[in-house]
């Protein structure tokens, strides 16, 4: 699965490891995504990747809980 939100498309930002000797390497910034339960448009309940940025917006909501009866 590949390490983007599902609200907002935000992914991987790349950049470099700068030393001291201002040697340069390359580097990723990964997005803090959580795996989260929504009901999609469909009404369907899905696990889904989503930043927090997108969750403490309350951009997605959770899906409600299913009682196993």
């Amino acid at each position: 699965m590949a390490r983007v939100c599902y609200v907002c498309k935000k992914g991987p930002a790349t950049g470099n490891n700068v030393s001291h000797a201002h040697n340069k390497t390359r580097r990723r910034w990964l997005p803090n995504l959580q795996t989260f339960k929504i009901v999609d448009e469909d009404g369907n309940r899905r696990r889904v990747r989503v930043c927090t940025r997108c969750i403490s917006a309350g951009k997605v909501t959770k899906a409600p809980a299913v009682v196993a009866t």
